[in-house]
């Protein structure tokens, strides 16, 4: 059963995340474009510093460092008394009221605080990809459109909301279009986060097993549980395309673009 409710995880982190990731994104574009410097530098900062770092270093230390800065501000609070020394080498130490999850926690709170913590990290880190696009896609708007905009009268915020944010999703879908398979085939990484997702599961019911260890023993069928979950990405990653260009034929309707003008003449 863990195999068959880890595709549901699997799932359910895609459904949470691609919003979450295009929320930062939208935020880090908005404010890389921002006219206040400060909120200019902290948009370009987020992009340029988690693009840069690979995405398997960051998941690795990213979450530990989390995990102990949440840990370290309850330790404070909860335990103002503790005399000892938190960081002890290697070990880092703090008082048990102090712990996240709390070790006599239900499994399921444990479970629910590690896939959070999944969802987080996957949301910053495609999130920094997700800006990257949005912000190129906001200067691909043509800019005598935003200054008609603003010769009508209109503020830069009704600019922005009226004007800019309608027109540039037509130009983000494609480079959005590849994070979100990108995404897709990040997945697997659930396991360096502690969270048992399909790819655990299939290696570990997949290896052999002999009846000291199972009630069904089976040789080493690694290769078609792997074999399976190369058609469950296939056939996901399909689906995605085919759901993927409806909504770019759909954004492209009347757009004054390449696919635009191409609708045109076949409606002709």
């Amino acid at each position: 059963m863990g195999l068959y409710w880890s595709f549901g995880t699997v799932l359910l982190l895609l459904a949470i995340t691609a919003p979450v990731a295009l929320a930062f994104g939208f935020g880090g574009a908005s404010a890389a474009r921002s006219h206040i410097a400060p909120l200019r530098w902290i948009g370009k900062t987020y992009i340029a510093v988690v693009r840069g770092v690979p995405d398997i270093a960051f998941f690795l230390f990213f979450v530990i460092a989390l995990d102990q800065g949440l840990e370290y501000l309850r330790h404070k609070w909860k335990c103002p008394d503790w005399d000892e020394p938190v960081r002890q080498g290697n070990d880092f130490v703090v008082c048990t009221a102090a712990k996240l999850p709390l070790g006599n926690a239900p499994q399921w709170i444990h479970e629910t605080y590690g896939f959070m913590l999944a969802v987080l990290t996957f949301a910053i880190v495609f999130g920094a990809f997700a800006a990257n696009v949005l912000f190129g896609a906001m200067r691909a708007v043509p800019h005598a459109q935003l200054e008609t905009a603003e010769a009508y009268g209109m503020s830069r915020r009704q600019t922005f909301w009226r004007v800019l944010v309608p027109q540039m999703w037509v130009y983000a879908l494609p480079g959005l279009s590849n994070l979100w398979m990108v995404l897709i085939k990040a997945t697997p990484l659930l396991f360096l986060l502690g969270v048992e997702d399909i790819v655990y599961w299939s290696r570990e019911l997949g290896g052999a097993k002999t009846p000291r260890f199972t009630d069904y023993p089976h040789p080493d069928w690694r290769m078609y549980y792997f074999f399976f979950l190369l058609m469950f990405y296939l056939c996901f990653t399909r689906v995605s395309e085919i759901v993927l260009d409806k909504i770019m034929a759909r954004l492209t309707h009347s757009q004054a673009t390449a696919a635009g003008e191409a609708q045109r003449k076949a409606a002709a």
